[in-house]
């Protein structure tokens, strides 16, 4: 297989955008950044949900065939808890669903928005409709946290985004362990924010959670690039060794999806595309992303071509400015 390009391996459903504000069962503002699991056949989103008073919550829609007839449910599936939660008092935001198999359950990994800043939170479902918190994880300002789906030498595996303090450092992306989903240590940088001219030179961040495949452990990330006239949102691939998943072995270094159409352009936030989630039924991809912080789009890429594309993308990064 030959080189692609962005527009070919991801493709848009022509049907886009998949959800809507407007078609919600009760007043929102804004539907985007759907975490994904495929449940009993069928797809499940958790989507992020911006209400009225600019507050975020999550609500589950399903759909059988991961692209229309969706049935979302007709009020909030997951609440802030801020009695109980107090770093949910702002909100929760963009969630990514893991399979544990260990567990027998979904793990959904979120963001807090808290009196301090947003940061990372846990919670287990084995139905999207009940869900057991095991509360914050990881310090603000922290977010864009995503979960492997096994353990790592007994030890479980998690990706995020901290934020430095210090102007100019830049945002990466974090690899960290845990031996109990609750503590967690050995943290280092992962996939560092380019500098420059680069398309993700500003700060970079996981989308969705990794996917385990038999060329190693495919990372999907967005970068972000501030331009005169604001942050565009783009998305690039990263491969990760299957056994050692500090092991970078390439990284994309062009996008692969970027704001092009309508409603990826114009909304809350223009020029973003915003994956939180992904499904895998054969060898096709499905891909979730909010748009423009306001609707829900979906593209599909056949996971052979991905494959393909990204091992043949460079092997050391940091030899381009991948760390500055």
């Amino acid at each position: 297989m030959g080189e692609k390009t962005y527009a070919e391996l991801f493709r848009r459903y022509e049907g886009n955008p998949i959800l809507r504000p407007e078609e919600w069962p009760y007043p929102v503002n804004a539907v985007f950044n759907p975490a994904a699991a495929l449940v009993d056949g069928e797809t499940v989103l958790l989507v992020r949900v911006e209400d009225r008073s600019g507050k975020s919550h999550l609500t589950a829609a399903r759909s059988r065939d991961g692209l229309t007839g969706w049935r979302v449910d007709p009020e909030p599936t997951l609440l802030p808890d801020p009695e109980n939660h107090p770093e949910e008092i702002w909100g929760i935001e963009d969630p990514r669903v893991t399979r544990i198999e260990e567990l027998g359950a979904w793990a959904v990994v979120y963001t807090a928005y808290s009196r301090g800043g947003p940061l990372v939170s846990l919670a287990t479902t084995k139905d999207f409709r009940r869900f057991h918190r095991y509360g914050p994880i990881f310090p603000p300002e922290d977010k864009d946290a995503a979960l492997f789906p096994v353990r790592f030498g007994g030890r479980w595996a998690m990706l995020h985004r901290p934020v430095p303090a210090f102007a100019g450092v830049g945002a990466h992306v974090w690899l960290s362990r845990s031996p109990d989903l609750r503590h967690w240590g050995d943290h280092r940088v992962l996939l560092w924010a380019r500098r420059g001219a680069w398309w993700d030179a500003d700060k970079i961040g996981v989308s969705p959670p990794p996917l385990e495949t038999e060329e190693g452990w495919l990372v999907l990330y967005h970068g972000v690039r501030t331009s005169v006239s604001g942050a565009i949102y783009r998305l690039g691939l990263a491969l990760l060794d299957r056994d050692e998943p500090r092991r970078i072995l390439h990284r994309s270094d062009e996008w692969v999806l970027g704001p092009k159409e309508w409603y990826e352009l114009q909304g809350d936030v223009e020029h973003v595309v915003f994956p939180c989630g992904w499904t895998l039924r054969g060898r096709t991809l499905t891909l979730y992303y909010g748009a423009s912080d306001t609707c829900v789009a979906a593209a599909t890429a056949d996971l052979d071509e991905v494959l393909a594309y990204v091992k043949t993308r460079p092997r050391d990064m940091r030899r381009q400015g991948g760390s500055g």
